[in-house]
């Protein structure tokens, strides 16, 4: 089971970036799926998930607005877009997947029982 994330790269402020997540091993479909990010220095935090099953999606309030969280089953790749950026969005993000995460925990990053390796995104003039 391997989720492999790509697309980090250096982007100016105000640039877009779109993240993948592809999934291998296993058919992700029917779990809530997660980015996280982790920035220098800090915890790893809930960037946004999609709830298996009805697709709702739930972002933290730093990026509500500016990201969006998709996802394409037939790929089995869960995507995360990034729009606005600005220099406090640069971090490490790392997709994630859980079959049994309960609502009140989606945003905790031990509710995920699998991890990609994470891809950085750097914003800076």
């Amino acid at each position: 089971v391997q989720l492999q994330a790509s697309g980090g790269g250096l982007v100016q402020p105000g640039g877009s970036l779109t993240l993948s997540c592809a999934a291998s091993g296993r058919t992700f479909s029917r779990d809530t799926m997660a980015w996280f990010r982790q920035g220098p220095g800090k915890e790893r935090e809930f960037v946004a998930a999609m709830w298996r099953g009805t697709g709702r999606t739930y972002y933290s309030d730093s990026v509500e607005g500016r990201f969006t969280i998709s996802r394409d089953n037939a790929k089995n790749t869960v995507f995360l877009r990034m729009n606005s950026l600005t220099p406090e969005d640069t971090a490490a993000y790392y997709c994630a997947a859980s079959a049994r995460v309960i609502l009140s925990s989606m945003r905790s990053r031990h509710a995920y029982e699998y991890w990609g390796q994470g891809t950085q995104v750097t914003v800076s003039s």
